[in-house]
């Protein structure tokens, strides 16, 4: 009468957390631990932003930090695979593109205009993120060229293919 709750309450929270994060496989891929490193500079230079003089710049590392949390948990979750309809390659791609630009734009800008010990920091975390996005982008485009040299566009060569067959049947 004295147990409000039972020993093993506690099991379902922990199940439910585990099933958020990334699983471990993951984490240590190449893949994992550059969109764990995009996640964390982001929120870093999103923090280092809020306090700074230079506050104007705070919603691109927002939007790169909420970018890359939604895709670290749809690969680590295989929601990507669930929804064929996206190409999540070239939507990755596009992500690490603006990001790798937009972040290198705005930390010039932090580093060189404003002079609290904030904006430089920004300005820092932004230039190592830069260079986390830019090798991102880097990959994704390798995997993406490679996987077109191999003869990934195969299947659309086959409709026309089918459609020659059946013309060449009607004209017999």
């Amino acid at each position: 009468m004295g147990d409000i709750e039972a020993p093993d309450s506690n099991r379902p929270r922990q199940n439910v957390l585990l099933s958020v994060l990334p699983s471990k496989e993951f984490a240590s891929s190449r893949k994992g631990m550059l969109l764990i490193a995009e996640v964390a500079l982001s929120f870093i230079s999103f923090v280092c932003f809020a306090a700074s003089t230079a506050a104007a710049f705070v919603t691109v590392p927002l939007l790169e930090f909420l970018a890359a949390l939604f895709l670290l948990f749809a690969y680590s979750t295989k929601f990507n695979e669930r929804f064929k309809g996206f190409l999540w390659p070239l939507m990755d791609f596009m992500r690490c593109v603006t990001a790798s630009i937009i972040f290198f734009i705005i930390s010039i800008i932090a580093v060189s205009k404003y002079v609290d010990g904030s904006s430089k920091a920004a300005g820092i975390f932004g230039f190592i993120a830069t260079i986390v996005f830019a090798l991102d982008f880097y990959l994704i485009f390798n995997e993406l060229a490679t996987f077109l040299k191999q003869g990934g566009g195969e299947s659309n060569e086959e409709p026309s293919r089918q459609q020659d067959e059946f013309s060449d049947s009607d004209s017999d």
